[in-house]
């Protein structure tokens, strides 16, 4: 269980690179909303190593973030990876892989309970802001998910723990 203050919600992706940012835009669509006290939001842009102690620093994160798996444009998955294999392909745009940064955080010990929300995607568009519209409308569907994982997370409260 997560207890309040404890939760990450981290989008990842280029901005400039059309769908491959659309764990960016993700956090935007939810920083319009409230969030539970304690959630924070953070727009991890390209990742990177300087990511690696938010993962070091939250017991639970949310991962946003898109995927090249062959499904159509806009499908979203939620995922439980336990190992880094388990973490889709790293894209091309991003400074570092996503697994490459699961499994540094797994070197030091200090590994989140992970879940993941992924948006497939086609191809890579450089220098380009939108979203294609079969991504853009899947930001609803991605929102929709890390509200209700949110909702799991901190349905359980230590009272509920005790009895």
């Amino acid at each position: 269980m997560a207890t309040p203050g404890s939760i990450l919600i981290l989008g990842i992706g280029n901005y400039l690179m059309g769908d491959e940012g659309v764990g960016v835009h993700a956090i935007k669509a939810l920083e319009q909303e409230p969030v539970p006290p304690g959630v924070s939001l953070l727009d991890g842009g390209t990742g990177g190593f300087h990511l690696l102690s938010y993962l070091q620093d939250y017991p639970t994160v949310l991962l946003i973030d898109a995927t090249m798996d062959g499904g159509s444009p806009g499908t979203v998955r939620v995922l439980r990876p336990r190992f880094a294999s388990d973490f889709p392909r790293a894209l091309s745009a991003h400074d570092i892989g996503l697994r490459d940064l699961i499994e540094s955080a797994i070197l030091t010990g200090k590994l989140p309970d992970i879940h993941l929300v992924t948006v497939s995607i086609g191809d890579l568009n450089d220098m380009k802001t939108e979203l294609s519209p079969e991504v853009g409308a899947a930001i609803p569907s991605v929102v929709a998910a890390v509200r209700g994982i949110l909702k799991d997370l901190l349905a359980e409260s230590p009272a509920k723990e005790n009895t």
